[in-house]
C-alpha cells in the first residue's frame, strides 16, 4: 500500500484545519440559521423555499474549495425534494475503476424544545470545538467534508476513482424521493463499490467508528375513539372507557409496560458477529452506552450490562411515542371526557426484519378486536428499512484499522446504530458488490433531533482525513 507522504497527518491536518475554519465553519454557521426542515415537518417547503436555500448555499460554498473538473448540479424531479449531484472525473489511468458514491443530506428535524439559554435551533452558536444549531452535525457537514476529502487527493497528487457526491432533501421523511432519483440517476452514478456516508453515529470521540447495521423504522398514527363529541367528565367516567386508557391497552399488545420489550413479532436473532461487535464496543464504552444521555439526577437507564444496552438500541425493537393529538394542553383542560386520544408511535425494528410486513402486523395488533368496540385506526407513515452490512472485504478492514490509528490514535471501533438511513438499505440491494464505510459526528451529548444538537468539529476535520486516505486505498486494493 502506497500512501503519499503529502498525505499524513504532519502534512495534512495544518490544510483541512485551515479549509475547515476558513470555508466550511462559516458556510455551516450559514446554513444552520436555516429552518430547511423535512417535507414531513414542513409540508409546504417548496413555497417556504428553504430547502431551496439550503441547496443553494451548499452548492455555492462547496464550489469554493472543490478540486478542479468537479461539477454541480441541482436536479429536479416534478413534485419532489431536489437533490445536489457532484461529479468528478478519476485522475488517468483509473478510468475503467468503479466508482465511489459518496452521500449525506441537508434537510433537518423540527425544532424540538430544551434548548439552553444562548442557544436554538436555528442560531450557530460556537463553542470551542462544537458548532451548535439545527443540522450541522445531521448532516449539513456530509457535503462540505466529501468535497473537501476530494481536494485533498487534488492537493497530495493521489491517484483518485471516479466520484459521486449526493445530498438529498428527504432523509428526515424516511428518503421517499430518493429512490425515484437513484432510477433517474442511475447511468450516472454507474456501479459504485465503495458507498461513504457521513450521516451516522460515534460511541466516543476518541475514534474512528465504522457502523454495521442500522435499525428500521415503522411510525404512524393511531387514533383511538369512542364519542363522536367531549362530554362532561364527571357525568360520563365510569360509564365511558377513557379512550387514553384504551389506547394504552392497545400498546400493551405489543410492548410490556413494565420492561420495554417488544413481542417476538417484530424481533430478529442477532448474528454471533454482531453480538462480538456490541461486546467489543461495551468494553470501549461502558457506563458512557447509557450515561451519555441527559437522565434527571437519579433515574436509571434499561439495563446496567453494557454489551446488552449496545444491542438493545442497535438490534432490539423498540416504542418511542414521539407525539400526541386529542390532548388540550394544560391550561385548556377542563372537566370533559375527550371523544378521542391519538399517538405517534415510532417503532424501531432490528435492521434484517421487513418493514412493510411489520407494518401490517402492527396494524392487526392493534386494531383488531379493540376492547369496548372502540374505533381504532392506524395510519402508517412510509417505512423506513433497517440495514445490515456486508462483510467487510480484506482492505477495507485494513484500511479502517491502519487509518483510525494514523488520524486518531485509536483502534477504530464497530458498532450498529439506533437509527435509520433508509438509503443504505435501497444502496445495498442495487449494488450488492458494494463495501460501505459509514461513520459520522454524533457522539456523547450531540443530541441529533434533540435540543442542544451540535457537531464536533475535530472529529469531523480527522474524519475528513480519514475519508480521503481510504479513497486512496480503495484505488489500490487487491
Amino acid at each position: 500500500m502506497s500512501i503519499p507522504k503529502s498525505l499524513t497527518p504532519e502534512a495534512l491536518t495544518p490544510w483541512i484545519e485551515s479549509v475547515w475554519e476558513d470555508e466550511i465553519v462559516p458556510a455551516l454557521e450559514e446554513y444552520i440559521e436555516i429552518p430547511a426542515k423535512s417535507p414531513a415537518f414542513d409540508p409546504n417547503w417548496a413555497a417556504n423555499g428553504h430547502i431551496d436555500r439550503a441547496v443553494a448555499l451548499v452548492v455555492e460554498r462547496c464550489q469554493r474549495f472543490a478540486p478542479d473538473g468537479m461539477t454541480f448540479e441541482v436536479v429536479r424531479l416534478e413534485g419532489r425534494t431536489p437533490v445536489v449531484l457532484a461529479e468528478l472525473a478519476s485522475t488517468p489511468g483509473l478510468e475503467d475503476h468503479a466508482p465511489v458514491l459518496m452521500y449525506g443530506h441537508l434537510d433537518k428535524q423540527p425544532e424540538m424544545t430544551g434548548w439552553r439559554e444562548g442557544l436554538g435551533p436555528w442560531i450557530a452558536v460556537r463553542d470551542g470545538d462544537r458548532l451548535y444549531g439545527r443540522g450541522g452535525g445531521d448532516d449539513g457537514y456530509a457535503a462540505f467534508a466529501s468535497t473537501l476529502a476530494l481536494k485533498a487527493l487534488e492537493r497530495t497528487g493521489a491517484a483518485r476513482p471516479r466520484a459521486v457526491v449526493l445530498i438529498e432533501a428527504c432523509e428526515e421523511s424516511g428518503s421517499y424521493d430518493l429512490p425515484h432519483y437513484i432510477e433517474h440517476l442511475s447511468e450516472r452514478i454507474g456501479s459504485p463499490e465503495l458507498v461513504v456516508c457521513l450521516d451516522s453515529g460515534a460511541g466516543d470521540y476518541d475514534r474512528l467508528w465504522n457502523t454495521t447495521s442500522l435499525r428500521g423504522l415503522v411510525s404512524g398514527d393511531l387514533t383511538v375513539s369512542l364519542l363522536e363529541a367531549g362530554v362532561h367528565s364527571g357525568d360520563a367516567s365510569g360509564v365511558v372507557p377513557d379512550s387514553f386508557r384504551v389506547a394504552r391497552q392497545l400498546l400493551s399488545r405489543i410492548e410490556d409496560e413494565a420492561t420495554g420489550e417488544i413481542v417476538d413479532d417484530f424481533q430478529v436473532e442477532i448474528p454471533a458477529g454482531r453480538r462480538d461487535q456490541a461486546r467489543s464496543a461495551g468494553e470501549v464504552l461502558g457506563s458512557e452506552v447509557a450515561g451519555k444521555f441527559p437522565f434527571h439526577a437519579g433515574t436509571r437507564a434499561v439495563g446496567d450490562v453494557p454489551a446488552e444496552q449496545v444491542l438493545a438500541r442497535t438490534w432490539r425493537a423498540a416504542l418511542s411515542i414521539t407525539g400526541a393529538g386529542g390532548l388540550p394542553a394544560l391550561g385548556d383542560a377542563g372537566n370533559v371526557s375527550r371523544p378521542l386520544t391519538q399517538l405517534k408511535l415510532s417503532l424501531r425494528l432490528p435492521p434484517t426484519l421487513e418493514p412493510r410486513a411489520a407494518i401490517a402486523r402492527l396494524e392487526q395488533l392493534l386494531c383488531s378486536d379493540p376492547p369496548y368496540g372502540a374505533r381504532v385506526t392506524f395510519k402508517a407513515d412510509t417505512p423506513g428499512p433497517g440495514w445490515d452490512a456486508p462483510a467487510l472485504a480484506p482492505w477495507l478492514e485494513r484500511a479502517l484499522a491502519e487509518v483510525g490509528r494514523t488520524w486518531f490514535g485509536a483502534p477504530t471501533a464497530h458498532m450498529g446504530e439506533g437509527g435509520s438511513i433508509p438509503f443504505m438499505g435501497l444502496l445495498a440491494e442495487r449494488f450488492p458488490r458494494a463495501q460501505f464505510l459509514v461513520t459520522g459526528v454524533l457522539g456523547p451529548g450531540s443530541n441529533a433531533h434533540g435540543p442542544n444538537e451540535f457537531l464536533h468539529l475535530g472529529v469531523a476535520k480527522k474524519l475528513t482525513a480519514c475519508v480521503a486516505e481510504i479513497l486512496v486505498r480503495y484505488t489500490q486494493r487487491d
